[in-house]
């Protein structure tokens, strides 16, 4: 489990490694683009629960720390998902990953 850090409050949550690469390649382009938009996640029972928004922006502080030390593979059909609902107004969050098809739309792009 990796560990998505945002700001100086460090607003936190753990999410499998695969998932936030995946996000912190639709996050890095949005913010190269220079474009704000709301990031929701859910939060743990163990801190209350519920969810938190976070507005996401380019001078934004933002960590991505992983377990592993390997990066995965990315999915671009997944990318795509992640990149449709960062693009709406409600903003990104972690939406399943689309079923594979055959190793269709997968890229050997590493995060």
């Amino acid at each position: 489990m990796g560990r998505f850090i945002y700001g100086s409050s460090h607003s936190k949550i753990e999410i499998e490694d695969r998932a936030l690469t995946h996000l912190q390649h639709v996050i890095g382009n949005k913010l190269r683009r220079r474009e704000g938009f709301f990031f929701t996640w859910r939060e743990d029972v163990s801190v209350g629960g519920g969810r938190r928004t976070v507005w996401i922006h380019p001078e934004a502080d933002l960590e991505f720390k992983y377990h592993g030390s390997r990066s995965p593979t990315l999915s671009r059909p997944w990318l795509e998902a992640l990149t449709s609902a960062a693009n709406a107004a409600s903003g990104l969050y972690l939406v399943p990953e689309p079923a594979a098809q055959a190793g269709a739309g997968e890229e050997a792009l590493t995060g």
